[in-house]
């Protein structure tokens, strides 16, 4: 790993956020105060003194700002007003970049135009799709599988999980390459990445991490950036099943019961994404949140999104049972013309890839502290009988 020194590394840093990295005295405060920083990882000041140095390929190798879950305590105290969560969050638009290996992530996060009119180019590719496969629109009654026939449907969503398991994995592989074998001066047994593989799962799983931040506040419902994160991933992660997995079962032109856990699993999501992204929207206005004080523009468009697209589907159901043909096909469109381009877009390449690097940096992070830890005893050992 070179420690080779990048003068302008701040510079590029400064395009992915609000980074007052230069305001800092590195008086250690925000690592002192922290509830997530341990030894091993002394973020955010660790982080900031890299980036002052200019030390690129340390930066890029490190785990520590995806560890970060911007509790705000940092820059809530801040003597110099460095702000050194905003920071951390910069990083992790930064990570995100050099990790993909497109540039896509790079184009959307430093430029808006590009960001916005991405989002513009992949809608007007699915209107276009409806030209030319959309099948009649049957007038006297609602027939949505007529007009969308599920099969062509599921295929284009396997199609769509294809094309966002390979960039996402791609780029997790790049991550994995990055932080713990590009550079790295100690060996990694097979066995560490079955062992710790409970961080992973249970990271994803549960979002605990966020617990932390809420540390003065006691169960779940008084935890609420915890559990709205929760709420809102498990509901993310349940409509994402029920739509690329089980898609036959869930759009279809029966109706059935209250109590059929299509309808009830369909509520609940729709319940939590939109109650989610109401939330970070409102927190983005109010600003009352120190997380919330600066926002760059990928922190407005995915929420926007996931409302839009929640709406849009809470407009098919209503129309398809009020059995109003035209307004639950044209509203169907309308769905599928925005939750395309926020799938496409931001689970591989935006905001919501987050989802997939923090557990994923708990785990890497596991792997390396036993690996080193490891190798430390090994030469103990070995010194020891010399």
């Amino acid at each position: 790993m070179s420690n080779r020194a990048d003068p302008n590394l701040l510079v590029e840093l400064k395009k992915y956020g609000d980074a007052e990295i230069e305001s800092c005295f590195n008086c250690g405060n925000c690592t002192a105060i922290c509830p997530l920083a341990t030894d091993e990882t002394p973020f955010p000041r660790n982080n900031i003194r890299m980036v002052q140095l200019g030390l690129r390929d340390r930066l890029i190798s490190s785990l520590d700002p995806w560890l970060c879950y911007y509790c705000g305590d940092c820059s809530a105290t801040c003597p110099r007003k460095a702000e050194p969560g905003e920071a951390q969050m910069t990083m992790r638009r930064w990570l995100t970049a050099q990790y993909d290996w497109t540039g896509l992530a790079r184009l959307f996060y430093t430029s808006h135009f590009w960001e916005v009119a991405s989002i513009v180019l992949v809608g007007l590719f699915i209107v276009w799709m409806f030209v030319l496969f959309a099948g009649p629109m049957v007038t006297d009654h609602v027939a949505l599988n007529t007009f969308a026939p599920v099969e062509r449907i599921h295929y284009g969503d396997w199609v769509l999980a294809a094309f966002l398991s390979f960039f996402l994995l791609s780029n997790v592989f790049r991550m994995y390459w990055l932080t713990l074998r590009k550079g790295a001066n100690f060996k990694i047994p097979f066995s560490l990445y079955i062992s710790e593989a409970w961080n992973l799962i249970l990271h994803f799983v549960t979002q605990k991490q966020f617990e932390k931040c809420d540390e003065e506040q006691k169960g779940f419902w008084q935890k609420k950036r915890w559990r709205n994160h929760w709420l809102l991933v498990s509901g993310y992660v349940l409509m994402f099943a029920l739509v690329v997995g089980f898609l036959p079962w869930f759009q279809t032109d029966n109706i059935y019961p209250i109590y059929h856990p299509q309808r009830w699993l369909g509520y609940y999501a729709t319940i939590v994404l939109l109650y989610g992204g109401a939330d970070i929207l409102w927190g983005r206005i109010k600003q009352e949140h120190q997380s919330h004080r600066f926002s760059h523009l990928s922190d407005w468009i995915f929420p926007i999104l996931l409302l839009l697209t929640t709406a849009s589907g809470i407009m098919v159901h209503t129309f398809r049972y009020l059995d109003m043909p035209l307004a639950t096909y044209y509203a169907y469109a309308a769905h599928l013309v925005i939750l395309t381009p926020m799938l496409v877009l931001e689970v591989p390449f935006g905001k919501w890839s987050h989802l997939a690097y923090r557990p994923l940096a708990i785990y890497f992070q596991a792997i390396k502290v036993k690996a080193q830890g490891h190798q430390e005893a090994a030469l103990g050992a070995v010194a020891a009988a010399d």
